[in-house]
C-alpha cells in the first residue's frame, strides 16, 4: 500500500495527517509549531507520525503541505529588503491607494505601509498603452544601472516590476525581468503580469510586491523542507496547498508564494465540501478555529464560495479596507480575530475584549507552562471544565489548571469583580458571539441563508465552541468529522493538483463572435493545464472551468459569471441571460436593455481527487469503554458547573446516542456538547449533533 501524508501549520500547533490509498486508514497527529523554524516541527513531526501508522517513509508517495507562513511574514514584515520599478508618473499609487475611508467617522484611522518603502522604488520611462500598443519605448540600459544602484546602495534582494498597463501587454515587464536576471542572477524578480494580470493597478501591483517580499524566505524555507525530508528517506513528490483550494509544485509555489496566503485554511473547507457530499448536505457552513485565528467559510450547492480577492495585515480589528489588498483567487474565508490563544483583557469600557493579540505557540496559553502570563481563550476553556488539565493531546501535555486560576483571577476576575469561573465564561463567550456575529455579516453580504444547513466544525479550539455558535445562528445541525482536531491537514490529502489564471481584456458583448470567445480563452486553457501535465496528469483527467467577470456597460465593478460546459456560438448566446442571473442574485433585478461587456477572463484547470469519492476511518487505539467519567463543566443553562459525563470519541460505536451536556474527546480536540443537544455517531464515524435552538431553552 501507498500512502500520502497532509501537514497544516498554524500559529500554535502543527497538524499531521497520513492516509493510506485504497483501505482509507486515518492516522493523525498533532504537536506544537516552531516558529523560529516552522519546518522543525515538520521534520520532528513526520517520523512521529510514521511510527504511529508503523509505516516507512518509503512507501509515502507524496507529502503535501499547507501553510501560513506567508501570511505571517506580512503581518510581521519578516520578508526580503526589497525594491519596486513603475511606469514614470506612478511611484505614489501605493501610497495613495483606492482613497476610501473603511471607517466614515473614526478620524484617527491608519493602513499598513507599503510593503516597498518609497526610497526604494523607482521609475521607469516607458508607456504601454491601454490597447496593447507601445506608447514610449523601454531603455533596458537605463533599467539595468537603476537595478544596479538598488542591489549595490540599498541592499534589495526582490524586486517587483510593475508597469502601468502590462496586463494589455507584458512585453516591457518581460524584457526588464530577462535582463535584470543576466546580470543579477542572485535577485528575486516578480512582474505583475505573470503574477496576476488585473486590469486596476493598485491591487495588481499591491499583490506583486508580496510575492517579491515573500519570494526569498519561501524559497529558503521550501529548500529546507526538501532537504530535510530526503534526508528522512523520502523519494515522493511535495506539493503545496493554495489558498484556491487547489496543490501545485514547489516550482510553482517559489514563484508565486502570494498564491499561498490561506493555503492551510483553505484545505479544512475542502474536507467540509466532501464531507457534505457525502452526508447529502450541499449547502454548509465550515466553521475553523485553531490557536490563532477562527475562519469561515460558506458551501453552495457543494462547491465553495471563491473569489479574487483578499486583505492581508489589517490594522483595525480585522476591518475590511484596512489591510493590503491580494489579487489572486482564494475560497472566500472570514476570518476573525480570536483562537486558542488569543489574549484576553478589560478593555478601558471595563469590558472584557478577547484578541486579535495572541500568545501563539511560544510562550502560548498560561496553562501550557512555558512562560505565558497573560490569560488567553484555552485557559478560559481549561476553567470551565471543557478541557482536560490530564488529557490534552491525549496526555502528552499536562496543562497547569492552578496557576492559571491565579492569573485569570488577579488580570479579569479582581478588576471586574467577578469570580474565575464568570470570568472564564465571559472569554468564551465573548468569542461565541464575535464569531456569531462574522459569520451572520458574512453569509448576508453574499445571500446565504444558514438556517436549514449544516455547520463542519474543526479546528483544536473549534469543536469546543461550534454548539455555541450554531445556536447563536440557529443551525440546527452541527458536524464533527472524524478528525476534527487536524482537518485541515486532512483536507491536504483529497485537494487535487490546481492552478488557475485570469487575464484582463475589456470587450464589448456586442461585438464579440464565438470565434473571438474561443481564440480568448484557449492560450489560458492551454496555459494552465501545462502546470498540471509535468506531474502525470492525463488530458481527459484534467477537468476545466471557466469563469467571466461582466457588467454593464459604465459601471465601475464587474460580477463572476460561472460558465457551463457550452462552446461556440451555444456559450455565446446563453451569456446574456447567465450574466443576468448572477446580477439577479446580488442586486435583486437585471436591466435587460443595457449593453454588456466583459473585463475578466478566469480559467483553472484541476486533476482527479486523490481518493475520489471516498471516505476515510481514524486508525487510533479505542479505550475500554465509551464513557470516561464524569467532569464538572460550566452551562449557564444548568447554572454554573454540571457533572457532565465524558466520553472516548475513538470508542464511541456507530450508532451511539447521548443527550448533552456532554464533553466528547479525542487526543487533537474536545467537542463540547451543550445542554439537551442531541448526538449520534453516524455510519461514516462522524459526529452529528441537533443543537436546541435558544427559544426552547427560555
Amino acid at each position: 500500500m501507498s500512502f500520502r501524508i497532509g501537514i497544516d501549520i498554524g500559529g500554535t500547533f502543527t497538524d499531521f495527517a497520513l492516509l493510506e490509498v485504497g483501505s482509507g486508514r486515518l492516522v493523525i497527529h498533532k504537536q506544537l509549531t516552531t516558529p523560529a523554524d516552522p519546518s522543525e516541527a515538520v521534520l520532528s513531526g513526520v517520523p512521529a507520525l510514521l511510527a504511529k501508522a508503523g509505516s516507512d517513509i518509503g512507501v509515502v508517495e507524496a507529502v503535501v503541505h499547507g501553510t501560513t507562513l506567508i501570511t505571517n511574514a506580512l503581518i510581521e514584515r519578516k520578508g526580503a529588503v526589497t525594491g519596486m520599478l513603475c511606469t514614470a508618473g506612478f511611484m505614489d499609487v501605493l501610497d495613495i491607494g483606492m482613497e476610501r475611508r473603511y471607517d466614515m467617522y473614526d478620524l484617527r484611522i491608519t493602513y499598513p505601509d507599503p510593503l516597498v518603502p518609497r526610497q526604494l522604488r523607482r521609475e521607469v520611462d516607458e508607456r504601454m498603452l491601454a490597447g496593447g500598443r507601445v506608447g514610449t519605448a523601454l531603455d533596458l540600459e537605463s533599467v539595468a544601472a537603476t537595478v544596479e544602484k538598488l542591489v549595490e546602495d540599498d541592499g534589495v534582494e526582490a524586486l517587483a516590476v510593475c508597469l502601468l498597463n502590462a496586463y494589455a501587454n507584458p512585453a516591457h515587464e518581460l524584457a526588464i525581468a530577462d535582463i535584470v536576471r543576466k546580470r543579477f542572477p542572485a535577485l528575486y524578480i516578480s512582474t505583475s503580469a505573470d503574477v496576476f494580470p488585473f486590469i486596476r493597478e493598485y491591487e495588481r501591483w499591491t499583490t506583486t510586491t508580496m510575492n517579491a517580499f515573500t519570494q526569498p524566505m519561501f524559497d529558503r524555507y521550501l529548500d529546507r523542507l526538501e532537504g530535510g525530508l530526503e534526508a528522512l528517506g523520502f523519494k515522493g513528490s511535495l506539493y503545496i496547498m493554495t489558498s484556491s483550494g487547489g496543490t501545485v509544485t514547489p516550482q510553482t509555489a517559489r514563484r508565486y508564494p502570494v498564491r499561498m496566503l490561506e493555503s492551510g485554511p483553505a484545505a479544512g473547507v475542502l474536507v467540509s465540501a466532501h464531507l457534505g457530499a457525502l452526508l447529502a448536505q450541499p449547502n454548509m457552513l465550515a466553521y475553523d478555529m485553531g490557536g490563532t485565528t477562527a475562519k469561515g467559510a460558506l458551501i453552495r450547492h457543494g462547491a465553495p464560495l471563491k473569489r479574487y480577492e483578499m486583505e492581508v495585515a489589517r490594522t483595525h480589528d480585522f476591518k475590511m479596507g484596512s489591510g493590503l489588498p491580494a489579487k489572486i483567487p482564494v475560497i472566500d474565508l472570514i476570518e476573525i480575530g480570536a483562537g486558542g490563544g488569543s489574549i484576553a483583557d478589560v478593555d478601558i469600557r471595563g469590558m472584557i475584549r478577547v484578541g486579535p493579540r495572541s500568545a501563539g505557540a511560544d510562550p502560548g496559553p498560561i496553562c501550557y507552562g512555558q512562560g505565558g502570563e497573560q490569560p488567553t481563550l484555552t485557559d478560559a476553556n481549561l476553567l470551565l471544565g471543557y478541557l482536560s488539565a490530564d488529557f490534552f493531546l491525549g496526555g502528552d501535555m499536562a496543562l497547569d489548571t492552578d496557576h492559571t486560576k491565579d492569573v485569570v483571577g488577579r488580570v479579569l476576575a479582581g478588576p471586574l469583580d467577578v469570580s474565575e469561573a464568570r470570568a472564564a465564561w465571559g472569554i468564551h463567550e465573548t468569542v461565541n458571539e464575535d464569531i456569531a456575529r462574522a459569520f451572520r455579516n458574512h453569509a448576508s453580504e453574499r445571500g446565504f441563508d444558514y438556517r436549514g444547513c449544516a455547520m463542519v466544525a474543526f479546528g483544536g479550539s473549534g469543536p469546543v465552541h461550534a454548539a455555541r455558535v450554531a445556536r447563536k445562528l440557529r443551525v440546527p445541525t452541527v458536524v464533527f468529522p472524524v478528525g476534527a482536531g487536524v482537518a485541515s491537514a486532512v483536507g491536504l490529502l483529497i485537494s487535487p493538483l490546481a492552478f488557475e489564471t485570469a487575464r484582463s481584456e475589456r470587450v464589448a458583448l456586442e461585438d464579440l463572435t464565438a470565434e473571438d470567445l474561443a481564440a480568448r480563452f484557449a492560450p489560458l486553457v492551454e496555459e494552465v493545464s501545462d502546470y498540471l501535465r509535468p506531474e502525470g496528469i492525463a488530458e481527459d483527467e484534467i477537468r476545466v472551468s471557466r469563469w467571466l467577470d461582466m457588467r454593464y456597460r459604465g459601471q465601475g465593478y464587474e460580477i463572476e459569471v460561472s460558465l457551463p460546459d457550452l462552446h461556440g456560438s451555444e456559450l455565446l448566446a446563453a451569456l446574456p441571460s447567465l450574466f443576468a442571473e448572477a446580477y439577479e442574485a446580488v442586486f435583486g433585478r437585471s436591466f435587460d436593455q443595457e449593453p454588456i461587456e466583459i473585463i475578466n477572463w478566469k480559467v483553472e484547470a484541476a486533476g482527479p481527487r486523490p481518493i475520489g469519492d471516498g471516505h476515510y476511518r481514524l486508525d487510533v487505539a479505542p479505550g475500554p469503554q465509551a464513557l470516561k467519567g464524569t467532569r464538572l463543566a460550566y452551562f449557564p443553562e444548568g447554572d454554573g458547573f454540571v457533572s457532565c459525563p465524558v466520553y472516548d470519541r475513538y470508542t464511541l460505536a456507530v450508532g451511539a446516542r447521548f443527550t448533552g451536556p456532554a464533553l466528547v474527546e479525542e487526543r487533537e480536540s474536545t467537542c463540547v456538547i451543550g445542554v439537551g443537544d442531541r448526538a449520534v455517531i453516524d455510519d461514516l464515524g462522524n459526529l452529528i449533533v441537533q443543537t436546541v435552538q435558544q427559544e426552547a431553552l427560555s
